[in-house]
């Protein structure tokens, strides 16, 4: 992956992070976005140049704005020459979900089109602007991130896992019409991982205590499980792979 460059969503924190570095150790560029906290993103950007001599930058997006991808992008060509792999990997938590986590006779329309604005909106903007990129040099491999709550049932979990649900699907869709641009289009869903997203939920120590329960490895998943596959899915080694969505989850589906 040297001299590559890898464009991901949500880069200062969790899986994200993780990414940046797993991506950074092999030698590829990287670009990511934030929500708010630039001294964070200034220092990664540092450790990493720091660590692996590769270019790293950083831009501000709101990801409850999708179009802003387009401002993004544009500063995204002033910084790299090219892209090869985007991963939509940024989430939101907080206020912005009220009425989209909680049981279901508390759900709010708000609450879940803020969620489906910043699931499913910003990967179709993040891609199609990613995909204006990478067909100028031949292709490229998208990622969305998912996570197992569309299939098995998590306590107020409704409102994520239904929209996880809708981002597969959507990138089914994406991969049927990007492969002849030579673009591969997938999907990795992790099982609930350790991150400060996680913890922020009200039910943490119980989905942390479910997981741990039902895993046959026994342990919380954390960031760095789930990079092995995004590399996998951005390599040659994954060639004839799209319109997939790679399950790891410990497990855990199947307890």
């Amino acid at each position: 992956m040297k001299g590559k460059t890898l464009f991901i969503s949500g880069g200062t924190r969790g899986i994200g992070k993780a990414m940046v570095y797993a991506f950074a150790k092999k030698g590829c560029n990287i670009a990511f976005t934030y929500a708010s906290s630039e001294d964070t993103a200034n220092e990664i950007i540092a450790d990493v140049g720091a660590k692996h001599d590769v270019k790293c930058r950083a831009y501000k997006l709101d990801i409850l704005e999708p179009l802003t991808y387009k401002d993004v992008y544009k500063k995204f060509d002033e910084d790299f020459d090219k892209l090869d792999f985007f991963i939509s990997n940024a989430i939101i938590s907080g206020r912005a979900v009220v009425g989209g986590f909680g049981p279901f006779m508390r759900l709010k329309p708000r609450g879940l089109n803020n969620i489906y604005t910043a699931t499913v909106d910003a990967f179709v903007v993040g891609a199609q602007e990613a995909t204006k990129r990478m067909e100028l040099t031949g292709g490229g491999s998208i990622i969305s991130m998912s996570s197992t709550g569309n299939l098995v049932y998590t306590p107020n979990y409704a409102g994520h896992g239904t929209n996880k649900a809708a981002v597969e699907a959507m990138v089914r869709y994406a991969a049927a019409e990007l492969g002849e641009k030579g673009i591969r289009v997938n999907t990795v869903s992790g099982g609930p991982i350790d991150t400060d997203a996680l913890k922020a939920f009200p039910n943490y120590e119980g989905v942390k205590n479910e997981v741990i329960r039902r895993s046959p490895l026994s342990r919380m998943g954390e960031p760095t499980d789930l990079t092995g596959a995004c590399l996998f899915l951005c390599s040659d080694e994954s060639s004839w792979l799209t319109g997939q969505t790679i399950v790891i989850d410990g497990g855990t589906t199947f307890q």
